[in-house]
């Protein structure tokens, strides 16, 4: 049989996953099967819009309530967190805009789609975070520099737990959502809310601080803050740069391996790559078979590993399979050796 055997979408095959659970609707016509027809990338970037939308008007709505209590009290503690929240209820911005260019469908430039954009408002977001820790860091040290009174002490104290119970109802919501659907960008989003919201709480140190005549109480509280704020833009740059460079938990690599080997017919698998476009995952890998099969037989064994592996992996957009016979198993059997066209100088393909 041929060496080369690649399968890929060709059979019109769309898979359907609603947050886990498998909808298929199996259409036995000639070309086999056909999984639900229901885009998944549209469905997933519809909740993901709400999502966002939600998680928007939540914080932006404390924020509002925040900013009219600073004014009246100028503590400095409760600047830093509004500031931080305002950040946060920016992040929606760009992500909303990476959800809406996910929905286009792929074209001759762009032939993967757009999934990519969610990982650039990944980065958009990483900055925010770090300009509201600038911020925060600037004005806590300048506090702490030259104290100030602080007025309204009681109003500060429900501002700090408005400022967490809206932040932490938005990282249980983002959080969520962003699982079901695989968005790393959403996931790191709701964690910085999930932090925001203990420094929101924290605003209530500062004012027991002052209350009990230790004015710095306040600027201290700010700068504590600004430290929780730089931890999170550690780790959320981790988890978006990774993707960036198409990087992925090596568990997944494990169990394209496992379901792909349980496969009848599957003597071994070699190469496995795998990557994220967006919120949904790309796999390619290399499947060994009995050198004494037809074409058509390792082309529907092929068919087989693609079925398994959209319906064992829960974010799995796509998986091209490539079939070799046993005996020349792996991409080393693919190189071609150095020969010259022509009057070209001698080259290889590796």
């Amino acid at each position: 049989m041929s060496e080369h055997h690649s399968h890929q979408a060709s059979h019109t095959s769309e898979h359907n996953h609603q947050h886990g659970a498998h909808d298929h609707k199996h259409d036995h016509g000639p070309q086999g099967h056909t999984h639900g027809t229901i885009d998944p990338s549209i469905l997933a970037t519809k909740r993901g819009l709400w999502a966002i939308k939600w998680s928007f008007v939540g914080l932006f709505a404390t924020t509002l309530v925040q900013v009219v209590i600073f004014y009246f009290s100028g503590s400095i503690a409760l600047l830093a967190d509004t500031i931080h929240n305002l950040g946060d209820a920016c992040t929606a911005i760009p992500l909303g805009v990476a959800f809406v260019l996910g929905r286009r469908q792929p074209s001759k430039r762009f032939t993967f789609g757009y999934g990519r954009v969610e990982a650039l408002a990944g980065v958009v977001v990483v900055r925010t975070i770090l300009a509201s820790a600038i911020i925060a860091g600037y004005e806590s040290i300048n506090r702490f520099l030259h104290p100030k009174p602080v007025g309204y002490l009681w109003a500060v104290a429900a501002a700090s737990i408005i400022g967490f119970l809206g932040n932490e109802g938005v990282a249980i919501f983002r959080i969520k959502v962003g699982r079901e659907m695989g968005s790393a960008a959403l996931i790191a989003d709701g964690y910085h809310a999930r932090v925001d919201g203990f420094a929101s709480l924290s605003v209530l140190f500062s004012v027991i601080g002052v209350w009990l005549g230790y004015p710095l109480a306040d600027p201290i509280i700010g700068i504590l803050m600004t430290l929780l704020i730089l931890r999170i833009v550690w780790e959320s740059a981790r988890s978006v740069f990774t993707r960036l460079l198409d990087g992925v938990d090596p568990d997944v690599v494990d169990q394209i391996k496992h379901e792909a080997k349980h496969v009848e017919g599957v003597e071994d698998v070699s190469e496995v790559r795998v990557r994220w476009l967006g919120h949904r995952l790309h796999a390619e890998l290399n499947v060994a078979v009995d050198r004494e099969l037809s074409v058509e037989e390792g082309h529907h064994i092929a068919t087989r590993v693609r079925h398994e592996l959209l319906h064992k992996l829960r974010f799995l957009s796509n998986a091209i399979v490539h079939v070799d016979p046993a005996n020349a198993s792996g991409e080393k059997y693919h190189a071609v050796a150095e020969h010259a066209h022509d009057d070209e100088h001698a080259h290889s393909h590796i």
